[in-house]
């Protein structure tokens, strides 16, 4: 087993303290957004070997097999299939969907094909994997997840009462779900930009006043003044009103499938995803919106968010169970005087420590690791760790 050395990257939405304070640094002033543990070619994580630090990603590219197992390096290539991160959001993200698998494959091989540069600015599908997510909190963490109820979505944009966006509601109240939802974003977001804009900016006033008024849209309308003081006029603040709003209460997670529009806004929590860069904005951000691309792959369809809590196994695993085979994270609550947990060895893991310390110790050779809070190690496939000590260990691995 190694110990993780890893990238912060510095993205402007990025919070300036929570990730200083879980590693226990003290903050530089500027926004520190994502820590990267994992083999992502674009900030892979480095281990020490003979003195020297190696780039993960160069480690696994020298021996699949003994880094990853043979059973993983068969099902999903010759590389980790995930990535884990620590997220610190200080700002709203962009508001964003991801393609499934036929999606993406089929999207990467057309821009290929029509010769579009890998770093062109307008470029939706940078590889062709899918890219599922999912979100655990650390800390109180705001987010819109999926889409509203049309009828319930005019309800919270009616009372805004702005005479401009009458037609949105018009839309929602009188199409069927797919086609109201689907008409009302294409609409919001190939809107005038100065109309859309002075519309951004009546709606912000009128959503000021009932934020802080009694309603069952509340805390929803509080979200999106804060979304558009990070984004002043940008149609995404109107998009942002068809999804739902959750606040997650440490422990809980979102999954992010396929289609399901999502933002994060504010917080600090555990993210584990495929190993894809393939996201399609609808606002919320300068970058590239492609309308007709992302009406392609969005899901219209409405529904709860899906709080995840986590399961506990009688060996004291709690597993947050998730639809998909490239990531499983669950975490270990370890008390002081418990017996070690013995950790299954077949598949390659990431094991990162959250709060208090963990002690890692190879069954395989002997060798003992400590973890402090923010603390990190890469487990390849084949050795068995015990895990023991006081505090929080998240452990990122596949599905076996």
């Amino acid at each position: 087993m190694y110990r993780l050395t890893n990238t912060v990257r510095p993205y402007a939405w990025g919070s300036t303290t929570a990730i200083p304070e879980l590693l226990g640094a003290e903050p530089t002033g500027e926004p520190q957004a994502e820590i990267w543990m994992g083999a992502h070619p674009g900030s892979p994580s480095r281990i020490t070997r003979d003195g020297l630090q190696v780039p993960l990603n160069e480690v696994i590219d020298a021996d699949p097999a003994a880094a990853l197992g043979a059973g993983t390096a068969d099902r999903f290539g010759p590389r980790l299939p995930f990535l884990l991160k620590v997220l610190a959001a200080g700002a709203p993200l962009s508001l964003q969907v991801h393609p499934d698998l036929v999606q993406a494959k089929a999207g990467f091989a057309d821009e290929e094909a029509r010769g579009i540069p890998i770093d062109a600015a307008y470029r939706n599908y940078k590889d062709a994997n899918h890219k599922p997510e999912m979100i655990v909190a650390l800390v109180p963490f705001d987010g819109l997840c999926g889409f509203r109820r049309p009828t319930e979505a005019a309800d919270l944009i009616e009372a805004l009462g702005v005479d401009s966006l009458k037609p949105y509601v018009d839309i929602l109240r009188a199409r069927p779900e797919d086609a109201a939802l689907r008409e009302t974003l294409a609409a919001v977001l190939t809107a005038d930009p100065e109309s859309m804009a002075a519309s951004v900016t009546e709606a912000v006033e009128a959503a000021t006043r009932l934020a802080t008024a009694p309603g069952p849209y509340a805390d929803s309308y509080a979200a999106y003044v804060s979304i558009a003081q990070s984004y002043p006029g940008d149609p995404g603040v109107i998009a942002a009103m068809l999804l739902n709003y959750v606040r997650l209460q440490p422990g809980e997670a979102l999954y992010l499938g396929a289609g399901i529009p999502h933002a994060y806004l504010n917080g600090l929590g555990v993210e584990i995803m495929a190993n894809s860069d393939n996201v399609l904005r609808c606002g919320l951000t300068p970058k590239h919106v492609d309308v007709p691309a992302l009406l392609r792959i969005v899901r219209f369809e409405s529904g709860d968010p899906g709080i995840l809590r986590p399961s506990a196994s009688p060996e004291g695993e709690e597993l947050y169970d998730t639809p998909i085979d490239e990531f499983r994270l669950s975490r270990y609550a370890l008390t002081p005087g418990d017996t070690p947990r013995v950790l299954n060895d077949r598949t390659p893991q990431i094991l990162l420590c959250t709060q208090g310390s963990a002690l890692l110790r190879s069954t395989t050779d002997g060798t003992e690791l400590t973890l402090p809070r923010g603390g990190s190690a890469f487990v390849p496939a084949g050795e068995r760790v015990e895990v023991a000590g006081e505090g929080t260990l998240f452990r990122a691995t596949v599905v076996a």
